[in-house]
């Protein structure tokens, strides 16, 4: 399913100057930027920076009919449409709105690549933009055609990733990306990991994975105090946090009002299970994971909260055929790490509270992007409620 691409085009001041013909694109992923950037060079001989989500065809990604607002730089060689013919947007879609992304305004990725290259040093560096939305700018950065280093930018509730990058090197050298410098509005300078994603991976590389994280939640089950202050949100008792997500939907959520009354009494249950609170990645799936022959790297350290283990061992293993025997494995390290708890209770109470975690980050995020983008996310909450209803009966 692929994009059909409309770019409505600005100059460094924000002054609109019309729109490129539209074109098509394969990836079907809204963020994804390269592939547009690309195929606005090539196509129309423009070069461009994307800034941000104006409008689509439907309420969610992928693919469709998608309207984006970009910077141009240099001469426009090709015929652009008028402004006006661009039927999805008007100008309301360019007015000022207090919770844009700094990346996401003319002039904003420039100000970043150039903190960037700054903080990288002497060389010969070409920036190549590779996605922006709501909760992240990514920027790879290349030297004699190899990419060395990567800009992130992401919104405040994000700004405690470096942080936990430093504390997880501290105890795993290696196993996340190094932080080379930390600037304002959310800029990171990360060190390129070589290697491939691993979506789809399957129970081999997750039980890796599983092994080489259970350490780290190990070693800060007794360091929340100092994740804390590293910023790291607090996630551990959270039944009124999750009230105020559920609330809007119970009427329409079938079996949620019932969970919502339990809930209480469930996260009692899951504490006295003992297993003890820790860093919690958030969304540990093989997707962030990079491998080569012989190493294993974690990245997108965002969602990182202080929570219970189980979201991230559930969130690892879901879908999997493999999941009972990679559970097993889990609960089996923390009864040799806690002697004493009960990790398979805990587990099986918790399924419906990540389902609950889950809705909250997404209402989180609802509640802090600007409107043009919020179909990124709209369909989440309810979805995750729905989740959240279903697990009960596994539990």
């Amino acid at each position: 399913m692929n994009r059909n691409v409309t770019l409505v085009l600005v100059d460094r001041t924000g002054g609109i100057l019309g729109a490129l013909p539209s074109f098509e694109v394969e990836l079907p992923w809204w963020q994804e930027a390269s592939d547009v950037v690309e195929a606005a060079r090539l196509k129309h001989g423009v070069t461009v920076t994307l800034l941000r989500l104006l409008a689509a065809d439907r309420p969610a990604p992928p693919g469709g009919e998608v309207v984006y607002l970009a910077q141009a730089h240099g001469e426009i060689s090709v015929a652009l449409d008028p402004f006006e013919s661009v039927t999805a947007v008007g100008p309301a879609d360019l007015a000022p709105e207090p919770r844009r992304a700094p990346w996401a305004v003319p002039g904003g990725p420039a100000a970043s690549l150039a903190w960037a290259l700054e903080a990288l040093g002497p060389g010969d560096a070409v920036a190549v933009q590779q996605r922006t939305w709501n909760l992240s700018a990514l920027w790879r950065i290349e030297m004699a055609g190899s990419p060395v280093a990567w800009l992130k930018q992401v919104p405040w509730f994000f700004a405690h990733e470096p942080a936990v990058l430093r504390l997880v090197d501290g105890v795993a050298p290696g196993l996340v990306p190094e932080v080379l410098a930390v600037g304002e509005a959310g800029r990171s300078l990360l060190a390129h990991v070589p290697g491939e994603d691993r979506y789809g991976s399957g129970a081999e590389l997750c039980a890796v994975v599983a092994r080489d994280f259970h350490r780290v939640q190990a070693e800060f089950a007794g360091r929340t105090e100092e994740l804390l202050a590293a910023g790291v949100p607090d996630r551990r008792r959270e039944s009124d946090r999750f009230a105020r997500v559920a609330e809007p939907w119970l009427e329409t959520v079938g079996g949620l009002t019932d969970l919502m009354d339990e809930l209480p009494a469930r996260l009692a249950a899951i504490e006295a299970c003992g297993v003890p609170d820790t860093l919690v990645h958030g969304d540990l799936h093989g997707g962030n994971v990079r491998t080569t022959a012989t190493s294993r790297v974690i990245v997108d350290w965002g969602d990182s909260v202080v929570g219970h283990p189980a979201f991230d061992i559930l969130r690892l293993t879901d879908g999997l055929p493999e999941q009972p025997q990679l559970l097993a494995e889990w609960a089996a390290r923390w009864r040799e790490s806690v002697p004493g708890c009960d990790p398979e209770t805990a587990l099986a109470l918790f399924r419906p509270v990540a389902a609950l975690h889950s809705a909250a980050i997404y209402q989180d995020f609802l509640d802090h992007i600007e409107p043009s983008e919020r179909p990124y996310h709209e369909s989440d909450v309810p979805d995750r409620l729905r989740a959240a209803v279903a697990a009960v009966g596994t539990s």
